[in-house]
C-alpha cells in the first residue's frame, strides 16, 4: 500500500505498552494512525518509542487529545478515520478502593468511543477486551470464546468486572446500531517495552528480577507476546471474516514459577534475586491483606486458568512465538531501559 492511498487508523490507549505497539505494526503495514492521549505532555517521547521499531520511519502518524472520562476530542480524533481501534483501559496494581472507580469509565468510556466512531462512518472497531472477561464464569478449562465472566461470580475482580461490563455494552451498542465490531481478548501481555513505560503485566518481570518477590504465589495466566497481540489486532481489522467475532489472543498458561525458571536460564546473573519457594495458597490468603498485588489475584491460586486460542488461528491466521521468547523480550527490554 502506497503511503498516499494510506488508510488511516485511530487508536485509542496509543501512549500504553499494547497501544504502542500497535500503532508500529500499523505504520509498517503501510497505515496512517492518529492516536489520542488524554494529554500532549507526553506525545513527543510516545512518538520517539513507536519510531524506535524497524520499517516506522516513513509512516504518518499524528495525537489528538481526547479523555475517556469525557466527550471532548473525540469527533476530532475520529474525523476521517476509516478504522478504530480502541486499546485504552485503565488497569489496575491494586484493587480500588470502589469497583465503580474501575467499571465506569472502562464501560462509558467504551460507548463514548463508540458512539464517536458510528458518527464518523467507521468501517469497523476493534476492542480490546480480556482473558478477564472470559474465563471467570461458570466455564471448564480450556475456555473459549463462548464463555462469560460472571460479573456477580466469587471470582470476579473490579477489573475482570469493568471489562466484563465494558464487553457486553459494546456488543449490545454494535448490534443496535449496526456498527461492524471485532473484539480481541487478551492473556498476560509480555514482551519488549517501547521507551520507559513497563505497565502492570511487564511488571511481573521487573519485580521478579529486581527481587521483590521473596515468594511466589501458585498464580497461572495464559501468556501473549504484546508483538503479537498488536498484529491479533491488526488481523481482526482486515481479515473480513472477522467481523461480530471475538478472539482469545494468548498462549499456554504459565505460573510465575515457570516465568522464574525461564529467567534463571537465560539471565542467570539475576539467579540469585529470582524466588525459589512458591507460597503454599492458605498462606497467600493471609499474606493478602497486606499485599494490594496478592489480593488482585487470591481467588485465582491453583486454578486451571488455560484458554483455547484455536479460533485466532483458524479464523485469522494468527501464528504467535512462544511464550519463553516474550518473557525474554521483557527481560531484555528492562535490562536494555535500565530498569531492573
Amino acid at each position: 500500500m502506497t503511503n498516499d492511498m494510506a488508510r488511516l487508523v485511530a487508536v485509542t490507549g496509543i501512549g500504553g505498552f499494547l497501544g504502542r505497539h500497535i500503532a508500529a505494526h500499523l505504520l509498517c503495514a503501510g497505515f496512517e494512525v492518529r492516536g489520542t492521549l488524554r494529554s500532549m505532555k507526553k506525545a513527543q517521547p510516545i512518538e520517539a518509542a513507536i519510531r524506535s521499531v524497524d520499517a516506522t520511519a516513513q509512516g504518518k502518524l499524528s495525537f489528538v487529545a481526547a479523555d475517556l472520562t469525557a466527550d471532548a476530542g473525540w469527533d476530532a480524533a475520529f474525523a476521517g478515520a476509516d478504522y478504530v481501534i480502541h486499546a485504552a483501559s485503565p488497569f489496575p496494581s491494586r484493587v480500588p478502593s470502589h469497583e465503580d472507580e474501575l467499571i465506569l469509565p472502562a464501560r462509558e468510556g467504551t460507548l463514548r468511543v463508540l458512539r464517536a466512531a458510528k458518527n464518523a462512518g467507521v468501517t469497523r472497531v476493534v476492542l480490546t477486551s480480556s482473558i478477564g472477561a472470559i474465563s471467570y464464569g461458570p466455564g471448564r478449562a480450556p475456555f473459549t470464546e463462548s464463555g462469560w465472566t460472571d460479573v456477580n461470580g466469587p471470582l470476579a475482580t473490579p477489573y475482570y468486572k469493568s471489562k466484563t461490563l465494558a464487553e457486553r455494552a459494546a456488543w449490545e451498542f454494535a448490534r443496535e446500531s449496526g456498527l461492524e465490531l471485532v473484539v480481541v481478548n487478551p492473556g498476560m501481555i509480555l514482551g519488549p517495552i517501547l521507551g520507559a513505560e513497563t505497565g502492570t503485566s511487564v511488571g511481573v518481570v521487573q519485580n521478579l528480577m529486581k527481587g521483590r518477590y521473596p515468594v511466589m504465589p501458585d498464580f497461572r495466566v495464559p501468556i501473549v507476546d504484546v508483538r503479537d497481540a498488536a498484529q491479533a489486532h491488526v488481523l481482526a481489522m482486515t481479515v473480513p471474516a472477522a467481523a461480530g467475532e471475538r478472539f482469545i489472543i494468548a498462549g499456554e498458561a504459565l505460573s510465575i514459577k515457570d516465568i522464574a525458571r525461564v529467567l534463571k536460564r537465560d539471565f542467570p546473573a539475576y539467579g540469585k534475586k529470582l524466588p525459589k519457594f512458591v507460597l503454599p495458597t492458605w498462606l497467600a490468603g493471609l499474606a493478602s491483606r497486606f499485599d494490594p498485588g496478592l489480593k488482585l489475584i487470591i481467588g485465582e491460586l491453583g486454578r486451571d486458568a488455560r484458554v483455547s486460542n484455536e479460533k485466532a488461528k483458524r479464523v485469522l491466521g494468527w501464528a504467535p512465538r512462544p511464550e519463553d521468547e516474550a518473557i525474554r523480550a521483557s527481560a531484555e527490554s528492562l535490562i536494555a531501559a535500565g530498569r531492573v
